[in-house]
This record gives structure tokens, sequence and C-alpha cells, in this order.
């Protein structure tokens, strides 16, 4: 079957899945810059969305008690304080970069207040550079031309104050930007050029530990606004087509990919974890069910490891025809989400992980057929509380979610199933 040929031949599998989960995450950029102009023309108000979006409009349950104060003297009301900690896991909402910036905050803000989502995954930096104005002279000399909010820390603060976990979402490798302005931290060719990928954009070389320190200081700096988790994307390597050159890293010191990828993630939570912060990533979906290592240095096991959260890309739409021996694993929603987390699960309690350790994105976009809906979205939910697990995020790449609604409960109540439902036996083989 389908899995059994990954693990033979992992190079063609990886280059496949990844350039279908980059689509999927490039949709984003796209929608972003289709979305500057409008996100422009909403300045005027932008100011006062704090004021806009208050306690006075949260449910009682959530406004209990906005009036406590968390280090650094940012709102932390108790439903806060336990997402922080991880003790309630999240159920959360992707917030693409010109969305904070725009009245669809509010109207976010009020999906949150009104359901059972409790976190936004705002993105603080992706591959166009910095979403915010830093303090840091090193953040500032990478921090792109794209429009930045100044105001990102009240907007913070707003979002805690309603008992929202505010994550702050960090592309690490795929930074145009910081190649840019580090040319000699990029990936590089045999002859010693920069290297570039299909699409014509430079990589920067995850072997570079001046590129690890950027990226770090970028989620202390989000810390200290008030983001109360950080969350690492593109913590991979580029696809190594047999088109394109060969890929050279410059320090790589006889580490392999899935070593330097650990160890990053690993440095991360030691020095965030100091702050009070979790540090999560994401990776592919199909390394949840693929025992090697895909050709962009994610495998499961030095992963789960190293973080405090995983959370897999598991798109239905992104699995091939016959993946878990279904036809059509975009029409099976649910099969899809609870064979892939439930493997997730063994292999980390393999690993002696037993706790809500993988929080997996859902697809609440539409790739082919059938169009995604609500109920799809409630088949992906039950995949998720299946396979023993509370958490999910949706990913919907302009962050627009009111036909999704439906799909929402009113109130958090746990779900998963303990013990979980058995997944298939014989789907992986």
């Amino acid at each position: 079957m389908h899995f059994q040929k990954l693990t033979l031949a992992i190079v063609a599998a990886a280059a496949s899945s990844a350039l279908a989960c980059t689509s999927v995450r490039d949709v984003s950029a796209r929608d972003a810059t289709a979305n500057q102009q409008s996100a422009g023309q909403s300045q005027s108000g932008e100011s006062n969305l704090a004021v806009a979006v208050n306690a006075d409009t949260v449910p009682p349950a959530k406004a209990a008690d906005t009036t406590k104060r968390g280090a650094g003297s940012h709102p932390t009301p108790p439903v806060l304080d336990s997402l922080i900690k991880g003790t309630l896991p999240a159920r959360g909402l992707y917030v693409f970069r010109y969305a904070v910036n725009t009245r669809r905050l509010k109207h976010l803000i009020g999906i949150a207040d009104s359901t059972e989502i409790n976190a936004f995954v705002i993105d603080v930096k992706d591959e166009f550079g910095l979403n915010f104005k830093p303090s840091d002279p090193l953040l500032k000399k990478n921090a792109g031309s794209q429009a930045r909010l100044t105001n990102l820390g009240a907007l913070v603060d707003t979002i805690r104050a309603h008992g929202i976990l505010p994550i702050a979402r960090i592309v690490v490798f795929k930074d145009s930007v910081a190649a840019r302005m580090n040319p000699e931290h990029t990936i590089r060719k045999a002859d010693g050029t920069v290297w570039h990928d299909k699409k014509g954009q430079t990589w920067v070389n995850p072997y570079a530990n001046a590129i690890w320190e950027y990226n770090f200081r970028v989620a202390e700096e989000a810390i200290k606004m008030g983001f109360g988790e950080v969350q690492f994307d593109y913590i991979r390597f580029p696809e190594p087509y047999k088109s394109l050159p060969q890929q050279v890293f410059p320090e790589q010191a006889g580490r392999t990919k899935p070593q330097v990828l650990s160890e990053f993630l690993t440095a991360a939570r030691e020095r965030f974890a100091k702050m009070g912060v979790r540090t999560t990533a994401d990776i592919f979906g199909l390394v949840t069910t693929v025992g090697g290592t895909l050709e962009v240095g994610q495998r499961w096991e030095p992963i789960s490891q190293s973080v405090d959260v995983v959370l897999p890309m598991v798109y239905p739409s992104h699995y091939p025809r016959g993946s878990f021996q279904l036809p059509h694993p975009n029409a099976a929603p649910y099969d899809v989400i609870h064979i892939s987390i439930s493997r997730a699960r063994e292999r980390d309690q393999k690993l002696g992980i037993k706790t809500e350790h993988v929080r997996p994105w859902l697809q609440a976009f539409s790739i082919g057929t059938p169009p995604y809906g609500a109920h799809e979205i409630e088949e992906q939910k039950r995949g998720v509380y299946d396979a023993g697990y509370d958490g999910w995020v949706l990913w919907e790449p302009g962050s627009r979610y009111d036909k999704f609604l439906p799909a929402l409960e009113k109130t958090y109540v746990s779900r998963k199933k303990v013990p979980p439902v058995p997944r298939p036996a014989n789907r992986l083989e």
C-alpha cells in the first residue's frame, strides 16, 4: 500500500506531500497580499479595537476574572492560565497577518466568546518578515518591508482578557527576508552560490546558529508582548527535488537533518520554559504514520520529544488516493484524522508521553471534492476525540470561519474518548 512504498521510497513521497502542504500555507500568503489594501483602509479604527472589544462583551464564564494580571501585567483569567500551562487543551483558529489589523479580529473574538474556541494562532513572523515593530536591533535588521502592526501588544492583551490563548506562529527556515539580509547563512549549491527552490526562493540554513538566535529573539519579544505559546512553522528543510541542484549546508558538522531540527526545538523549549511559555511545532501530517524520516528532515520521534505539543497538518485533501486503504481520503475526513492521530498517540506512548501532546491542524478549506463545510469539521473533530485527544486548530487561509460555525459547540466540553477508540488494525499495511 501507499505507506509501505513511502517507507521504501521516501524521497518521492516527501516531495509530493511537501508540495501539497506548502501550497496550503502559501495560500495564506497570497490572501494576505490581496487583503493588504483593505487592511490598510481599516487602520483608522485600529487604535480603538482594544476599546471596542472589551470585557463587557465577554460571557460571564469568561469575564469573571479578567482583572487578574499575570507576569508582565498581561491579563490572565484563570481559563487562560490553564491554557498557558497546558492543563486545558486548546481549540483554536488560525489568524493570518492582516486579519489581526482589521475588524475581522473583533469578529473572531466574538466567535471565541460564544463557542468552544479558546486560542488564536497569530502570524508574528511569516515568509514576508515580522508582523510587528520590534525593539531588538537584530529584529529590526530582519523585519522585512511588509506592513507591520504598531499596537500588536495591546491587541494581544485584549485577546488575553477574553480568556483566549494568543499563540505566536513563527515561520523559521523558509524565510526569504532573513535569507536576503543574511546571505552568509543561506543554503548553498556545490559551487558555493546560493541555492533556490522551484519558486526561486532562498532558504536560510537550519544549521546556522545565527538563524536560531534570530528566531529565538523573535519568540522572546512575542512573549514579552503577551503571547502565551510559541509555535514554530516550517521546521524543515526544502524539498530536494532531483531537478534542482544539490543542497549544501555550511555549519552542518556531521549532524543529520532530524538531529538539527530536534536540537533547535530542544534549545527553544529550554529557553522559553524559563519564561513560563510552552513550545510547539507544525509538521507534515504524513510524519505521524511514516516510519522513516521525510527528506525534509521531519521524523516523529525526535520532534515529539523536543516540544510540548506537536501539530501535524493532517488535512484529508493532502493524502493521495489509496492512503489508509481509502479510495478518496478527502471524502473520508473522520477516517484520515482518526487513523493518523491514533498512530501519533501510539508512537508517543512508546516514548513514555501520555499527555495531551498532539493538537492536529484540521482542514477548514476546500481542495477538490467534496467541498468542506460544517459537517466535515465535525467529522474531523470526532476523529480527534476518538483518537484520545481534546485539542485541535482550524486552518482557513483567509481566517474566514462563518460557514463552519455550526460545527462549533457553544461551550468547551471535553470530548476525548477514554480509552481511545482503536484504529482499524490493517489500515497502515
